[in-house]
């Protein structure tokens, strides 16, 4: 319930994207928003107001003098109580209006009408040469210009069947801006590097030593740091988990692979967080065939040596970001994560007990540092990264 108590209006104007505001504000129904829907007339040709009502349990207007506004003044009315503004699809028509400011039926008219702390924010949607033309584009920089926040378009397939930017962002992305725009922007304009999930260390080439680490705290991290309005570059190990939206990511396997992309990545960042739980050691020698059992059935004898140490190497570095690492005990937490802060030389060590959270959707936070401990209550992973972004954004 992300978007709980908040109070969308949820605009539509002209165009066949139209059929993804339907899923658009179910969605934000379903994060906790109350959703109040306004259409042009034009977006009445491509859905109904009984579709758009019946997902948010509430009248559709379209009319600027529509009755059901007691003083007439549905303009006025359907801004002063909303929280934000969402055009979805915004046509190149509308962005024209918006642009200048024109007030010729009610959407366009409310959104003049709205108050200057409210924020508004468009998806546009339309053909790819519609919106490569230097008006359109034009009209773009002028909303950005007047602080209109612009959600996409994203390239596709599109419904005329040519293909190219234009397409409405999906549904599931606008939710995730939505949900950014009530986050504090305490990383604007910073870099974040952060490492995630488990590394595997092969064996042969079916087996490997890895760990139980899900990857969800680290991928957590990235999304409130984009949240925050760092540019974001997720390093994950091997995991199933979706990139959160807005967020750069590289894939490896092995530690080694995660140091080198690291060590890669680093000089650009201004924060590295190292959430991954990398493996300690890898197998010298893996064998390039899978190693198959003898008649006697003696296990194979393997060989290991030490991984590099990624967050000390990087804390070792002469212009090293602000560094943020991880400790995932089993036992004395407290003990243990700050001998590793110590030994890794990092200003803030994040720790909690791996087998108690590994896999799961909450977990319970100390953060380590030179002054003392501060213990993060056991929360939602989501909860926890969007406080542990406001607690690294006050230490630099």
């Amino acid at each position: 319930m992300e978007l709980a108590g908040k109070k969308i209006l949820l605009g539509l104007s002209g165009g066949v994207a139209c059929y993804k505001a339907a899923e658009l504000a179910r969605l934000l129904g379903k994060a906790g928003a109350s959703v109040q829907v306004a259409m042009t007339d034009a977006a009445t040709h491509f859905i109904t107001t009984v579709t758009m009502q019946a997902l948010t349990g509430k009248p559709v207007f379209t009319d600027q003098w529509d009755g059901r506004i007691a003083n007439n003044m549905a303009h006025i009315d359907l801004t002063r109580e909303a929280d934000a503004i969402l055009i979805a699809p915004c046509s190149a028509d509308f962005i024209f209006k918006l642009a200048h400011g024109a007030c010729d039926d009610l959407l366009s008219t409310l959104c003049l009408a709205r108050p200057s702390h409210l924020p508004l924010m468009v998806a546009p949607a339309m053909n790819v040469e519609m919106w490569q033309n230097p008006a359109t584009q034009r009209n773009v920089v002028r909303l950005k210009e007047d602080g209109i926040l612009v959600f996409g378009p994203d390239a596709g397939a599109q419904a005329c069947g040519e293909t190219g930017m234009g397409r409405m962002l999906e549904p599931e992305s606008l939710l995730e801006e939505v949900i950014a725009v009530f986050q504090p922007k305490l990383l604007q304009g910073k870099s974040v590097l952060i490492t995630a999930g488990p590394t595997f260390e092969p064996i042969d080439p079916v087996r490997g030593i890895t760990n139980l680490s899900s990857g969800k705290m680290g991928f957590a991290i990235a999304r409130a740091a984009r949240e925050a309005g760092a540019q974001v570059t997720l390093i994950a190990g091997p995991t199933a988990l979706p990139t959160p939206y807005g967020v750069s990511r590289l894939d490896v396997q092995s530690a080694q692979q995660m140091h080198e992309a690291v060590l890669a990545q680093v000089k650009a960042q201004d924060v590295f967080v190292a959430v991954a739980a990398v493996a300690d050691w890898r197998v010298v020698g893996a064998s390039e065939q899978k190693l198959k059992k003898d008649a006697s059935g003696t296990p194979p004898q393997l060989r290991l040596e030490p991984n590099p140490d990624i967050l000390a190497t990087v804390a070792a570095l002469a212009d090293r970001p602000y560094c943020v690492g991880f400790a995932a005990e089993s036992e004395n937490l407290a003990q243990y994560g700050e001998a590793k802060r110590q030994r890794k030389n990092v200003p803030l060590l994040v720790g909690n007990i791996g087998h108690q959270t590994f896999g799961k959707d909450d977990n319970e936070l100390i953060l380590f540092e030179e002054n003392g401990q501060t213990v993060l209550p056991r929360a939602s992973k989501q909860q926890l990264a969007r406080q542990l972004i406001a607690a690294i954004a006050r230490r630099i």
